[in-house]
């Protein structure tokens, strides 16, 4: 069985399958958009119960070593889309990365979600990376190129739009739309990931344990790679020195 119709729910044509769910046939059943909805999330709590039980056939004690202590040695600063799964696109496990995920991978000064993570996972955790993955075509980046008004999220692309002024000749230089937008993509990892650099948290733990190293990363959705854009060593001075604290 496929649902064939995509509306507001969102529903993929693969999503409900004859062997999941038996007792639908699309010649005769009739659906409500709430019974669909129900079966989405129904079906995310039998997924779930399948890869746990799955997880304790391969390896009785994986549950319980997670509960007892997490290690991890990168913090990952992502985007919120969901085509971008960090544990997926790099084969990690869990246990193995902290996670911050938000519209466009900003880190901004003022975001105390982003800097409480920041703080546990640098201070409480000592990671010794920390990646900035953006991804091209992203749509909060490509939000920010435009001049239209979209409400509370015009506050959070202001800080996108503030990196196209900084770059605005060579984004200028580049006719093709998609092309200036993937620069545009890079040119913001970089900007963040020397946000990063600019907080006292990173840099305290720079002149304590020199440490962490600083990562830009870009993936893309066309084939899957991740490919490298910037890295920062601990103790690297910055664009100008009225950033750097001198009293950590």
């Amino acid at each position: 069985m496929r649902i064939i119709k995509k509306g507001r729910g969102g529903f993929s044509r693969n999503f409900f399958d004859n062997k999941t769910y038996p007792e639908f046939n699309c010649l005769n059943a009739t659906f409500t958009i709430r019974s669909l909805q129900t079966m989405i999330y129904e079906k995310l709590l039998q997924d779930n119960k399948a890869w746990a039980d799955n997880m304790l056939v391969h390896d009785p004690e994986f549950f319980h070593r997670l509960m007892n202590v997490q290690t991890p040695e990168i913090l990952w600063i992502g985007c919120s889309d969901s085509r971008v799964p960090p544990d997926q696109i790099t084969q990690t496990k869990p246990g193995e990365i902290f996670i911050h995920r938000n519209v466009a991978n900003l880190v901004i000064h003022t975001d105390l979600n982003l800097l409480s993570v920041l703080q546990y996972a640098v201070e409480v955790l000592k990671v010794n990376h920390i990646i900035i993955c953006g991804h091209y075509g992203c749509g909060g980046v490509k939000a920010a190129m435009g001049r239209s008004s979209l409400g509370i999220i015009n506050k959070w692309l202001r800080n996108i739009k503030d990196v196209y002024r900084f770059h605005h000749d060579e984004l200028e230089a580049i006719p093709d739309e998609d092309k200036r937008l993937n620069r545009l993509i890079e040119l913001n990892i970089v900007e963040q990931v020397n946000n990063l650099a600019k907080t006292s948290i990173v840099q305290h733990a720079w002149k304590e344990r020199q440490a962490p190293h600083l990562h830009g990363w870009v993936y893309s959705l066309a084939d899957g790679i991740i490919n490298p854009l910037f890295d920062m060593a601990p103790g690297t001075h910055l664009e100008h020195p009225i950033y750097e604290y001198d009293n950590l």
